[in-house]
């Protein structure tokens, strides 16, 4: 006899369809329907019931506690000079969301430019974005509800403080990029959704539009058609000085078209240039002084930087000024004149500032195993700033001159915490055909490797993301409580160049849950752990890979964290930004493709799988995630709880006023990361 299992019960329903010859069943397709009554009905039984779950379990009012004291802290960002004005984003220990300051002059005093606090009562308005002129006189901001994805744009006087008329819907993909004078400013519209536009075909209807300021944004001028494809996202940028319009085709997360106008000329006169176009490769372009810094992994799958003029753009004319190397170039941006390059080596960063020939000039002295997301600023103005983190330091930012090379520091996170008595260390171990993967282990240094220490797995390995080392409050309360963190950097990141991503994505999609499950049984052998002690955590991507991995190895783990997945993955395509992502897994249409999604298809797995012994599951959805439809997470959870022969809980949680991000409030942040925290100690203690 099964057990019995205290969870609501969900109806099966007989769907059957046949893809390519091979039968498949889809028991909870029912549960797409996030309109239908019933599926609403579900939703809040199953939200009641993993909600008094987890409220039940023991320590969880102490991890509110600790999580309340780290994560309400004050923390200043760096600021974004625009002509005597500076802008900057302050964290407060008394707030729930950021707020945005201005002042006039460095020394001048501070005024309130956003504050998102105020928008709403219950905290369900937030802010996405913000995008000064060059003249800091005026900002264009982008609000959502609810943190998803959909957005407003508004632009709002600084001086008064108040909003202009100019309201432009449909900003979902992207930011504003103004003109010098700051009359207007180019931006990516996405019609609304419609009974001709699906939610995910809606991609490939996004077009370039400028708005001037004080017109109609109805009557925004078309400045680059639609692709007419899903697959791609279209986003433009207008040089610093205003010379150069360029326009970006991403393809996935794979490769890039680029074309450009001279925006000094009426652009309805002229033809679009072809910088470079139809080449399997990423180019990412900078203009600085009517030259193009081209970003590319272009026969160079660790990137390299070429100089192209645009009135000689043909490709062969172009002139490689940084070659390759060991090192993973991750950006290539002007700062003071100077070029600053940012380098992955073996997942930790490396800032090296070159002059505009190429030439290196200098590296910035940072500490080992850290992140930098490389140094801000404009590009004629001496002064930049660059933040460091890591796994057991707060972020500190530091200001430099880019001339002389001078860094003083401008501002650090001060917490209650000692986080002297974490090390971390980083290990390479092989993968199932053989690979060698690096990963990340951060633990107390008095852990003893007997095989008991709770530990937390944390991967992601997709869509060139990379995991490097930095500073979360959360992490540090979980090993505070004895745990061990370990983090890998599995095919399909960008850790490691461009072969290392497509070693991660399409038909070798499976490589990404190899490395994973091979970084389990590394940390088993090395007895810092057991299957007993041992738990995953993984979202979005990230969620699919966690889900892989409890569905193909169920025995190895206690317990799992799967946070707004991917599960689906015969259907994926159809639901949210699903089309986006076909360039990095494939699609069920095309039937080579299908046999590869077939193979590792959560969902499908456990599906044809039936009666199995599952560890614990805490899947982890939001109500308005408008990226990843939330289906998949209903879908598996359904499914586990069905058919699971254990006693372990499956539960799914959903959070409210929430996007793919989660919500924007400490408050949300601290109960959902408590519930997760209470939820694995009490499994693996």
């Amino acid at each position: 006899m099964p057990p019995k299992h205290p969870w609501p019960t969900t109806r099966k329903d007989d769907v059957v369809e046949t893809l390519h010859g091979t039968k498949i069943a889809d028991p909870y397709r029912w549960l797409e329907d996030e309109k239908s009554p019933e599926v609403q009905a579900w939703m809040t039984k199953q939200d009641d019931y993993a909600r008094a779950e987890l409220a039940k379990l023991p320590g969880r009012d102490k991890l509110v506690a600790r999580l309340t004291e780290l994560f309400y802290f004050d923390a200043i960002s760096s600021p974004s000079h625009h002509k005597g004005r500076f802008f900057y984003t302050r964290k407060h220990a008394t707030k729930e969301k950021m707020v945005t300051y201005w002042k006039q002059g460095e020394q001048g005093a501070e005024k309130v430019l956003f504050d998102p606090n105020t928008w709403s009562a219950d905290g369900s308005t937030g802010l996405k974005g913000w995008w000064p002129t060059h003249d800091g006189k005026r900002v264009a901001y982008a609000v959502s509800e609810h943190n998803s994805d959909e957005t407003v744009t508004k632009v709002i006087d600084v001086a008064t403080g108040k909003d202009l008329p100019d309201v432009l819907a449909g900003t979902k993909y992207g930011g504003a990029s103004w003109t010098p004078d700051g009359a207007g400013f180019y931006y990516t519209w996405v019609p609304p959704i419609s009974d001709k536009i699906t939610v995910a075909a809606r991609p490939g209807f996004a077009e370039v539009r400028f708005h001037k300021l004080g017109t109609d944004p109805a009557k925004d001028t078309l400045v680059h058609e639609a692709t007419g494809s899903a697959e791609t996202f279209i986003g433009s940028n207008l040089s610093y000085d205003g010379h150069w319009l360029i326009v970006t085709v991403n393809h996935g997360w794979n490769s890039a078209d680029v074309y450009f106008k001279d925006a000094r000329k009426p652009l309805a006169s002229q033809k679009w240039v072809t910088l470079i176009e139809k080449i399997d490769a990423d180019f990412d372009v900078t203009v600085w002084r009517d030259q193009f810094y081209v970003k590319t992994n272009e026969g160079a799958p660790r990137y390299r930087v070429f100089k192209a003029d645009p009135k000689q753009p043909a490709r062969a004319a172009w002139k490689e000024i940084v070659a390759q190397n060991a090192s993973t170039l991750q950006s290539a941006s002007i700062v003071g004149e100077r070029l600053v390059l940012v380098y992955l080596r073996n997942a930790a960063t490396e800032v090296e500032v070159h002059d505009l020939a190429g030439k290196a000039i200098r590296k910035v002295e940072l500490p080992p195993l850290g992140t930098s997301g490389g140094i801000s600023g404009n590009p004629d103005e001496d002064t930049g700033y660059f933040a460091y983190s890591s796994f057991t330091q707060p972020q500190v930012i530091y200001r430099t001159s880019i001339k002389s090379g001078k860094v003083d520091e401008w501002a650090r996170i001060k917490l209650p915490i000692d986080t002297s008595r974490f090390v971390t260390e980083q290990v390479f171990y092989p993968s199932k055909d053989g690979k060698q993967i690096s990963m990340f282990i951060v633990r107390n240094k008095d852990a003893k490797a007997d095989g008991s220490n709770p530990t937390l797995l944390y991967g992601y390995g997709g869509f060139n993301v990379n995991l490097t080392p930095g500073y979360a409050s959360s992490r540090t309360v979980w090993l505070e409580n004895g745990g061990i963190l370990a983090i890998p950097n599995l095919r399909g990141g960008g850790e490691y160049g461009e072969e290392w991503h497509r070693d991660g994505m399409l038909l070798k999609k499976q490589n990404t849950f190899d490395d994973f499950i091979a970084a389990a049984e590394y940390l088993v052998t090395a007895k810092w752990t057991s299957p007993a002690h041992l738990a995953i955590q993984g979202g979005s991507n990230g969620g699919l890979l966690v889900g892989a991995a409890l569905t193909q190895r169920p025995d190895l783990f206690k317990a799992v964290l799967c946070g707004v997945p991917l599960l689906d993955m015969l259907r994926f395509h159809q639901f949210g930004s699903g089309k986006t992502w076909v360039p990095e897994y494939g699609s069920a249409e095309d039937p080579a493709q299908f046999k590869a999604l077939h193979a590792y298809s959560p969902y499908r797995r456990a599906v044809d799988a039936g009666p199995t012994r599952y560890p614990a599951v805490l899947f982890d959805s939001a109500d308005h995630d408008d990226r990843v439809d939330p289906m998949h997470a209903r879908k598996l959870a359904a499914q586990l709880q069905s058919v699971t022969t254990g006693t372990s809980p499956i539960l799914l949680r959903i959070e409210r006023n929430a996007g793919h991000g989660g919500a924007d409030m400490v408050k949300s942040t601290v109960e959902r990361t408590a519930d997760q925290w209470a939820f694995l100690l009490a499994l693996l203690k």
